[in-house]
């Protein structure tokens, strides 16, 4: 994959093109925005561009556990590799934890761009806790994946899951908290921001990166989110499993 994404260097450049111009469009916002909404941002340290470029720097692993297993597992089946490598003695879980693992790593350097342009524009993570900040990552990434997962399994079966991870990353758009603290949302919508695993991500990398803060503060959605590491990605390898058996005994695994 790493060879595959360098063979094209244009493309390559250019991914990072996007970074730029999103990093300073979210500045001059928060410039016009101005401390008129730091009383509504105090727990995130008051500054709307560190929250909101935050927000959409640790989105990319959110969108990139809706859409990279499935991505790998659509370009496995178009050129014809799927069946091969379903053959080899590679247990299914490391395969399909695996297909991904490039793009995970491709993924945190541009966070890493990310969090250096904010750096460079005044972004201040002078009391950032990094070691909470890595463990909420950690299972921030594997309770994002499990989405994924069960995503890559629906598009074993039916061929096509672009429509319910294009839904899910536009709820979570809306409801997860990136671009302004839920807080914002009327009463009778907050609800689904609870059931969003993205919600509790980004309020714990928040708050211990921006304020410091220790587990024993962001606690809570510490917790949330190991819950949905435990409920959700052994499940969505046994979805993934029964997908694969499925399609092998309807012969379709090459089908795409």
């Amino acid at each position: 994959d790493f060879y595959t994404q360098i063979s094209y260097r244009s493309a390559f450049a250019l991914s990072f093109v996007g970074i730029f111009f999103r990093a300073f469009t979210f500045f001059f916002i928060a410039e016009l925005v101005g401390p008129s909404a730091d009383p509504m941002l105090g727990e995130f340290g008051g500054d709307y561009f560190a929250f909101v470029l935050l927000g959409i720097a640790f989105n990319s692993y959110f969108g990139l556990g809706l859409n990279g297993f499935a991505s790998s597992l659509r370009q496995a089946q178009t050129t014809g590799t799927l069946e091969t490598m379903l053959m080899s003695p590679t247990p299914l879980s490391f395969l399909i934890v695996g297909s991904a693992a490039w793009n995970y790593a491709f993924t945190t350097f541009r966070v890493l761009v990310y969090l250096a342009l904010g750096l460079a524009l005044g972004m201040d993570l002078s009391q950032a806790n990094w070691f909470a900040a890595l463990l909420v990552l950690l299972i921030s990434i594997i309770s994002f994946a499990a989405i994924g997962i069960i995503a890559a399994g629906v598009i074993m079966v039916i061929k096509r899951g672009d429509p319910v991870t294009s839904l899910i990353s536009s709820v979570s758009a809306l409801f997860g908290g990136i671009y302004y603290p839920i807080e914002l949302l009327p009463d009778w919508l907050r609800p689904i921001s609870t059931i969003l695993p993205i919600t509790y991500s980004l309020s714990a990398m928040r708050q211990t990166l921006l304020t410091g803060a220790e587990l024993s503060q962001i606690w809570g959605d510490v917790v949330v989110l190991l819950l949905f590491c435990v409920v959700l990605f052994p499940l969505s390898l046994w979805i993934f499993r029964l997908a694969v058996q499925k399609a092998r005994s309807d012969g379709t695994l090459a089908q795409y």
